[in-house]
């Protein structure tokens, strides 16, 4: 099979397509045969070896397709269903393994490109906006790269619950996006002071919960926007990781709350796991969560998809086509 391999850390140019031998599930698990993998910022953490990866490896570890073959003890699916995963092994490949526990039955109204783009996005803005900050009417937060494969379902789901939502993004057509997921106000960062925007924006009074991908370039200016015991929710560092500071700047600025909160801990059983992909794939079905998917690049163009994911010129999810052939255009 084809599979895309990383032999050393570095740039998109270590993303190479090699033949590799089709892996066979053990037990508890199963073989997919992907259909589309998703194209994540974890997934370039872990080429520039940001987040430490045994080499040589295959990555991505969201995708959808179809089940192939299934290990010793699987009786929760069988060769023929539809399924998806955010936490499976090897995922820019022909054929992935994942255990069957991490796995989710894909109801007839999702489709496979669109489970591969939402299940990991989509899981992490449920927990964001349901568990790590429950957002309730009446409160405002602050949405970063609010176009971004996270941003866009976070401000949708945001605005569901009633809460007043304000997105910072880089471009006008960016700002468009977001006002059409449901930000209420959307500030260009390049252009303006998200810090002076955001506090008059709010009457000066600030917002409940900053979610922040960013890290770097906007952690500190997301503290100023917090109101008193407001809560930080670093959750991404797309711009790199913050560095040391002193936790007595929390009190400062207004007995503040600051969590890094990661997808594993929010889906941590299987009952959790399968009752935020239930939700998330109701309101897909039902038309109340729109998943944009802003560039879609065969298995071969990996390192392409990748450079264009770390431009920051992407809107909504970056896919790989896996069955679409070879070609690396």
């Amino acid at each position: 099979m084809k599979a895309i391999r990383v032999h050393r850390t570095g740039g998109p140019e270590v993303l190479r397509l090699e033949d590799v031998q089709v892996p066979e599930p053990g037990t508890g698990q199963v073989l997919m045969r992907v259909e589309a993998a998703g194209v994540n910022f974890v997934d370039v953490y872990h080429r520039t070896g940001l987040y430490p990866a045994a080499l040589p490896y295959t990555p991505g570890r969201e995708a959808a397709g179809i089940v192939e073959r299934v290990g010793d003890g699987v009786t929760i699916c069988r060769p023929g269903d539809r399924i998806a995963s955010e936490s499976l092994t090897g995922g820019y490949a022909e054929f992935a393994i994942v255990a069957a526990e991490r796995m989710v039955p894909l109801p007839d109204e999702v489709g496979t490109r669109v489970a591969a783009a939402v299940i990991l996005q989509g899981l992490t803005a449920h927990y964001l906006a349901t568990s790590t900050y429950p957002l309730h009417p009446g409160d405002t937060c602050l949405v970063h790269a609010a176009a971004g494969g996270v941003g866009l379902l976070l401000c949708q789901i945001a605005s569901r619950l009633g809460a007043r939502v304000i997105g910072t993004v880089s471009t006008e057509e960016k700002a468009r996006l977001a006002l059409e997921a449901g930000a209420h106000e959307v500030i260009l960062y390049a252009r303006d002071d998200f810090q002076a925007e955001t506090r008059r924006i709010t009457g000066g009074a600030g917002v409940q919960v900053v979610y922040d991908s960013v890290g770097r370039t906007t952690f500190f200016g997301g503290l100023e926007c917090l109101a008193p015991r407001g809560m930080m929710v670093l959750y991404g560092q797309s711009s790199g990781p913050v560095g040391p500071f002193d936790p007595q700047v929390l009190n400062q600025k207004g007995s503040l709350f600051l969590t890094r909160p990661t997808l594993a801990h929010y889906t941590f059983t299987r009952a959790e796991l399968l009752r935020r992909t239930e939700e998330l794939f109701e309101w897909v079905a039902e038309g109340s969560l729109a998943v944009r998917i802003g560039r879609e690049f065969p298995l071969a163009a990996a390192a392409k998809a990748h450079a264009e994911l770390e431009s920051r010129r992407t809107t909504g999810k970056v896919l790989l086509d896996v069955q679409s052939g070879m070609d690396d255009r």
